[in-house]
């Protein structure tokens, strides 16, 4: 029992309250917040900008996939076009008109975007920063709103003046010097080199950086979840945003109202566990959808094929009905119920403390097996 009671004394202290009750109902409103935060990403710029790549990008899916935002300088943008994200439905990426466009004056644009459904903007250009770019930016300051300027096709601008002997750093480096010249009015005026095809090259590793920390936490998580996994440093942030709330859904789950599942010796609220587990899945790219699109990419068939966890083919296999059956089976079968303590009085504050310390135990187990299987999926796609 006081071990169990250090972990609550620890996880207490990363609450900031000094109960167990108080902690639970702080948990309760953080778990709330976490599955009801929606995260509105404006993506804009001049009309060939790579706007709709950029987004397709963000949301793991390729040009041209069922779903993806229409590229081409045919399907130029006319509208505010939300696209959500495919495993992450509160995450909404916003593919807006192009500036400047006969139908979308420099002027007129604001008015016409609705221009506080954005939690932020992402400014891009495929060339210079132009006049629009900068009215844009203005306005966006004047609402108090963040920006960043997003340089694309920064991959091709390397290709093409490595064939006249300039190497990669003296081009990223004229490039950003001239957008910076560009953006002197801006004191916070940010700027990331990007290339919608590699998204593990250049800066877009330093915009989810400068976006974590000026983000509220709850926003901050969304973007750390949504993102596709392109490398091991944004799998690591993954593992880390979620390792960081497991408190949040032990407290929340607590012994109240808590069912014993058969075949479990502790009471357990595994809806909730579940619910963590399969978000944890999706979000490190473990299901079939996002595997056989990384295989794609990579031209590595057997990445689609890739043996999983026992707790994979329990969250790949079957609805949130039956999950809670077969996590009991997969604990048993992994031999976490000798580790499970029987809690003695469901409902009582030791009853609480030891279905804590067991739903914690699940967590861990569960996050750290998705997170190593994960790992495995980067290293055998070559993008570590």
């Amino acid at each position: 029992m006081e071990s169990q009671l250090a972990e609550v004394r620890a996880a207490l202290s990363q609450s900031g309250e000094s109960t167990f009750e108080g902690a639970k109902a702080k948990a309760e409103l953080v778990v709330q917040e976490l599955n009801n935060v929606t995260l509105n990403i404006a993506v804009t710029g001049v009309t060939g900008a790579g706007k709709s790549s950029f987004v397709n990008a963000l949301r793991g899916v390729k040009d041209g996939e069922e779903g993806a935002a229409p590229t081409g300088v045919e399907k130029s943008t006319m509208t505010p076009t939300m696209y959500r994200h495919p495993t992450m439905p509160n995450v909404n990426i916003w593919d807006l008109p192009g500036i400047g466009t006969e139908s979308f004056s420099a002027r007129e644009y604001i008015e016409k975007v609705n221009f506080n459904t954005y939690d932020f903007f992402l400014i891009l250009t495929s060339t210079r920063l132009r006049e629009y770019d900068i009215m844009l930016a203005k306005e966006i300051e004047k609402n108090k709103k963040n920006f960043y300027f997003i340089r694309t096709k920064v991959d091709q601008n390397v290709d093409a003046e490595k064939r006249k002997g300039k190497t990669e750093e003296q081009t990223l480096s004229l490039i950003r010097n001239a957008l910076e010249e560009k953006s002197s009015d801006f004191g916070s005026a940010r700027i990331f080199l990007v290339s919608s095809w590699e998204l593990h090259k250049f800066d877009f590793n330093k915009l989810i950086c400068v976006l974590e920390i000026d983000l509220p936490d709850n926003k901050r998580n969304a973007v750390n979840q949504s993102l596709p996994v392109y490398s091991m440093e944004i799998l690591d942030k993954k593992f880390n945003t979620f390792k960081k709330v497991i408190w949040v859904v032990a407290f929340a789950s607590g012994a109240v109202g808590a069912i014993p599942v058969p075949g479990v010796s502790a009471a357990l609220d595994f809806p909730m566990i579940a619910g963590f587990l399969t978000k944890c899945y999706f979000s490190f790219g473990l299901n079939e959808k996002s595997l056989t699109k990384l295989s794609d990419r990579v031209n590595k068939s057997m990445l689609a094929k890739i043996h999983e966890s026992k707790l994979i083919k329990v969250i790949a296999a079957r609805s949130m009905a039956c999950l809670a059956v077969e996590l009991s089976s997969y604990l048993a079968s992994e031999g976490l119920e000798a580790e499970l303590k029987v809690v003695p009085i469901l409902g009582s504050v030791t009853g609480a403390v030891l279905s804590f310390s067991t739903t914690l135990l699940v967590l861990r187990k569960g996050l750290d097996e998705l997170y190593r299987a994960a790992k495995k999926v980067v290293k055998m796609a070559g993008i570590d």
